[in-house]
C-alpha cells in the first residue's frame, strides 16, 4: 500500500522484523484484514496503519487514503522532525562515502602529522 518503494524491499523489512503487528514481527506472506494495526520501522520513527479495507492489486497514490489510515502519534513525528534539525546522520561506521566534514577533518589530521624534528628529546641524564 504504497508505505515502502517496491516489494523487494518491503519484503526485506519483514524478515528483519522491522514490521510488527500487536508488538509480533510478520513475515512476508502474512495475510491481513481490515482493522488491522500495523507498525512499521523506518528509523528514526515507527509509522503505524490501520487497515481500512483489502485489495488484491496495486494501487494508485490518491487511493491509498481509502484503504490505509495512518494513525501515528504525533510524538513520533517530532522526533523526525528534531532528527531532521540536529542534521545527525545515522550511518553505521565504515559503510558509504565519508561526508564533506569527514574529508575536511581527515584531511586536516593528514595536514598536523608530527615528525620526529617536532620533538626535543633530552636523553643524557644530568647528575
Amino acid at each position: 500500500m504504497r508505505v515502502f518503494k517496491t516489494r523487494t524491499i518491503a519484503t526485506e523489512a519483514c524478515k528483519k522484523g522491522r514490521v510488527t503487528m500487536g508488538g509480533v514481527a510478520v513475515k512476508p506472506s502474512r495475510s491481513i484484514k481490515e482493522g488491522d494495526v500495523i507498525d512499521v520501522k523506518k528509523p528514526p520513527i515507527t509509522y503505524t496503519f490501520r487497515v481500512l479495507k483489502v485489495t488484491g492489486n496495486r494501487l494508485g497514490a490518491k487511493l491509498v487514503p481509502e484503504y490505509l489510515e495512518n494513525i501515528t502519534s504525533p510524538a513520533q513525528y517530532e522526533l523526525l522532525e528534531m532528527t531532521k534539525i540536529s542534521g545527525f546522520v545515522d550511518r553505521r561506521k565504515g559503510l558509504g562515502r565519508p561526508t564533506k566534514r569527514d574529508s575536511r577533518e581527515l584531511s586536516r589530521f593528514k595536514e598536523e602529522s608530527y615528525t620526529a624534528d617536532d620533538f626535543y628529546l633530552d636523553w643524557e641524564d644530568e647528575d
